[in-house]
């Protein structure tokens, strides 16, 4: 392996690293391994093997397909495959799916993958999507964050709309600086640019919740009521495959009686 290509893996060490705002000295601990040794891993001054790209990617939560790039750039095959979910090997992966979202009924539920394009939904989720004004906006690959902010998708019916624009745009930043996804930074900069002065009822973010300050609830208005929702995120554990890596199943509980008790008379 020749120098320069030792250099460019040692760049994605470094990048890495420091987007985990982490020393050399501190990762060097966490990893077990000697400063010196990182330093000149770094620098390109040694040569890294696969297992020690491996483990050092692996201490520093790298995800599955910047590992590939990192093994790439070091001059060995990538490790991680990346199957569509029609594969045969996913058979296993996509009956779960089908299986919790189903079983989340009649809640909303819903699968994206790592730029929140939608996977798959149940049948409860119709009930938020239903009126769309944009009916491009729900052409696939369908992007949930642009579908749920869009003046002419689901934002005209989000009662608290500053605040629910806020949690989403934090998360995606968050999972930004985890990723460094240049398609997600792109995405942010889109959803930032949308206007929520026109929202009638972004004016309601202000007001009190009773929720104890504990979650960030999704207040929709709907033709039977004001559907109040918490929403939780499921990932796969202990991925080895990189599609199976980047997908997240979002399920939307009923954050008050009232919101359950609409959701389970419409399921009848």
């Amino acid at each position: 392996m020749n120098e320069r290509i030792a250099a460019k893996a040692g760049d994605y060490l470094r990048m890495w690293r420091q987007r985990r705002r982490m020393s050399q000295l501190a990762f060097a601990l966490e990893a077990e391994v000697s400063q010196r040794h990182l330093s000149f891993l770094e620098s390109g001054r040694a040569t890294p093997s696969r297992e020690m790209l491996l483990h050092l990617a692996e201490r520093l939560d790298v995800p599955l397909r910047e590992r590939n790039a990192m093994l790439l750039a070091a001059g060995f095959a990538p490790v991680y495959e990346e199957r569509s979910l029609e594969d045969p090997a996913m058979a296993a992966v996509s009956e779960a799916i089908a299986m919790v979202l189903k079983g989340h009924e009649p809640f909303p539920a819903l699968a994206v993958d790592r730029h929140w394009h939608l996977i798959a939904a149940n049948a409860a989720l119709s009930l938020l999507t239903t009126g769309v004004e944009d009916s491009a906006l729900l052409d696939p690959p369908v992007n949930v964050l642009r579908l749920c902010l869009h003046a002419r998708g689901l934002a005209p019916r989000i009662a608290n709309l500053a605040e629910w624009r806020a949690h989403l745009l934090d998360r995606l930043r968050r999972q930004i600086a985890v990723t460094g996804d240049g398609v997600l930074s792109e995405l942010l900069h889109e959803l930032s640019a949308f206007p929520i002065a026109g929202n009638a009822h972004a004016t309601q973010a202000t007001m009190p919740v009773d929720n104890g300050g504990v979650f960030v609830p999704l207040k929709f208005i709907t033709d039977e009521g004001l559907l109040s929702f918490i929403s939780t995120t499921t990932v796969f554990g202990t991925p080895r495959d990189i599609t199976l890596s980047e997908l997240a199943l979002e399920a939307f509980f009923p954050a008050d009686a009232e919101t359950g008790r609409i959701l389970r008379q419409l399921a009848k």
